[in-house]
């Protein structure tokens, strides 16, 4: 059978120095068919021209910037794939990402969407300031670009949540965890989130967030009713050795 097409979606802001690499880790995977969906969210750099000199398979649209979850959901309306891969443009795919992911899902029909290990890397500056430590270890993170989607799984949960300004990713997990969304983790490094002196979220930044958004989580359930409320640590622990 013919593979099934994935759109993959790109919001960048400013990140003209980065565009090129993060759109050659997604032409890397090997995959067809495949289509890449770059929303420049209101760039002043040369974000426009560098996404103009890839060709191919790329779609490009501009719009005012509104932030990344806004980006993301134009790339989800122009996007034509029944899967959906997300990827920032200061971050990386791993090799065989796609070709790995596409085959879990494919294997398993019920499951609606698969989660792989994020490696963080160090970049520019900051590689230079963490020069000599040891990287901190792949995990299983709730980041949009370790996972591939059935577009289905938005249709049920929804699309993210544009008055978010971090951790729209955390907040659509954690919805998608309430409506249960089959969620399978794979212990393999599929991104590489590159760490830089231009990241919109410090460390600080995404723990504040993260106790916020479980926090609206647990809320949310106890208004339904839905009783004890599970660790949610337990639907990121890996399921498979």
């Amino acid at each position: 059978m013919p593979h099934p097409l994935v759109s993959v979606i790109l919001p960048v802001y400013n990140g003209a120095r980065f565009l090129r690499d993060a759109v050659e880790s997604a032409r890397g995977q090997r995959y067809e068919p495949l289509e890449i969906v770059i929303v420049d969210d209101g760039s002043t750099d040369d974000t426009k021209e560098v996404a103009a000199s890839l060709g191919g398979e790329i779609s490009y649209v501009h719009q005012q910037n509104a932030g990344p979850p806004a980006a993301r959901n134009t790339g989800l309306r122009m996007a034509r794939g029944p899967l959906i891969g997300f990827l920032d443009a200061d971050d990386l795919w791993t090799q065989g990402k796609l070709a790995l992911q596409v085959a879990r899902l494919m294997d398993e029909p019920s499951v609606d969407v698969v989660l792989g290990y994020t490696q963080v890397v160090y970049v520019g500056t900051q590689h230079e300031a963490h020069r000599g430590r040891p990287l901190p270890p792949p995990g299983p993170a709730l980041v949009l670009g370790a996972a591939l989607f059935r577009r289905s799984s938005f249709e049920r949960v929804g699309v993210l949540d544009e008055t978010l300004r971090y951790s729209d990713d955390v907040d659509w997990f954690l919805r998608a965890k309430e409506r249960g969304v089959s969620l399978r983790i794979h212990e393999d490094i599929v991104l590489l989130y590159r760490r830089h002196d231009r990241n919109l979220t410090s460390q600080k930044d995404l723990d504040r967030s993260l106790v916020s958004m479980l926090k609206k989580s647990l809320d949310r359930r106890r208004r339904a009713g839905g009783g004890t409320v599970q660790p949610f640590a337990r639907w990121v622990e890996p399921q498979e050795r």
